[in-house]
């Protein structure tokens, strides 16, 4: 007994190594497919104080949210090279022989895609928010040469009867060009620009500030060297509301999320990005799925190139979907974790029925 338990480790091992060596290639393939792109997409930028080598720089300090994107693909397409090598050897036709069943071969795949996995949400937690931040204030200040001014981009902000748009934030919390458009009843009644905002002691004073004020048959404007700003917006919400939020990290969208909800504002496109990276494990198992079906289904006498680009169309459609169901969920209400979980819930069907089919 000892022994046949022994067997059956070792097979789940070999597999699970053959996999895992599989994608981690696969990965690096894409990353470095991606660079060399990007790198000579990128060379246009080059000027002074901002070399060759610093925009090799800039693109290695933003991998892991390259490493990120890449993950389900590489997931997926590693599973096939990986299973379908062992194919082609007729490696799995005597490991099904020996009696693996192949619900034992599916979980011997997913469990180095676990581990994948946790690689993946820490990155997406700790690691790619902070260098994305950290490689693009280094580009402008490279560019821009000492003392640059490093910011986020603009953006607009609604919070009661007022909205708000903001110039950019500096990374010393200064925001800049901040114009303010306050409403009684969906008409407007006041409109103040500020040249910069900056955060003293707990709350935002304005610099510069012109305020005009809009009746019916006139109008009043009036100039201040320095008011006091009344928000609950902080820093930090500012600088996550202004940072591109694809790179935020999942509680960073779930914290932004909560602030638009109070404020009364739809949350869809940061609770999008949040569900799809909470649920990253059910997506690449869903791939993992459709990668051993494609192995042991319809595509098991092929050529291994040719199931590889059937994985890479896989991906893409997948991708495609999720990105084609995020603005669908807006239009028609429904919630965006849906817009996460029908891509991921049809491959997982669809590897199924394939499995069962061919088991």
């Amino acid at each position: 007994m000892l022994n046949v338990l022994t067997i059956a480790d070792r097979l789940d091992r070999y597999i699970a190594r053959n996999v895992l060596a599989a994608i981690v290639v696969v990965q690096i393939v894409l990353l470095g497919l991606d660079i060399t792109i990007a790198y000579l997409d990128d060379l246009g930028d080059v000027q002074e104080g901002y070399s060759a080598l610093d925009v090799l720089f800039y693109l290695i300090m933003r991998m892991p949210w390259r490493f990120y994107q890449y993950a389900p693909v590489a997931v997926l397409i590693g599973a096939l090279i990986g299973l379908g090598s062992m194919a082609s050897n007729n490696e799995l036709t005597v490991i099904r022989a020996a009696g693996r069943s192949l619900t034992r071969i599916v979980w011997s795949v997913m469990k180095p895609v676990l581990l994948v996995v946790i690689v993946v949400l820490l990155v997406a937690e700790y690691v790619s928010p902070r260098t994305e931040q950290f490689a693009e204030a280094w580009k402008l200040e490279q560019r821009q040469g000492e003392g640059a001014v490093l910011t986020s981009r603009s953006g607009w902000q609604i919070e009661g009867d007022t909205i708000y748009r903001f110039g950019a934030i500096r990374a010393d919390n200064v925001v800049l060009d901040l114009t303010r458009y306050r409403f009684d009843e969906r008409q407007l009644v006041e409109a103040a620009h500020a040249r910069r905002a900056y955060w003293d002691n707990g709350e935002w004073r304005l610099e510069n500030v012109t305020v005009t004020k809009l009746f019916d048959d006139h109008t009043e404007a009036q100039s201040y060297q320095q008011l006091p700003w009344k928000t609950e917006l902080t820093p930090v919400q500012l600088e996550r509301l202004l940072r591109d939020i694809e790179t935020q990290s999942p509680s960073e969208l779930r914290a932004y999320a909560q602030f638009l909800q109070s404020q009364g504002q739809q949350a869809d496109e940061p609770l999008l990005y949040f569900w799809q990276k909470m649920l990253m494990p059910l997506t690449m198992a869903s791939l993992v799925l459709i990668a051993t079906s494609f192995v042991f289904g319809p595509l098991r006498t092929v050529a291994a190139g040719t199931r590889v680009f059937y994985g890479v169309v896989t991906g893409l459609l997948f991708k495609y979907t999720q990105d084609l169901l995020a603005p669908a969920s807006t239009i028609f209400g429904f919630s965006p974790v849906w817009a996460v979980l029908i891509p991921t819930l049809a491959c997982a069907a669809a590897g199924i029925y394939f499995l069962r089919r061919n088991g």
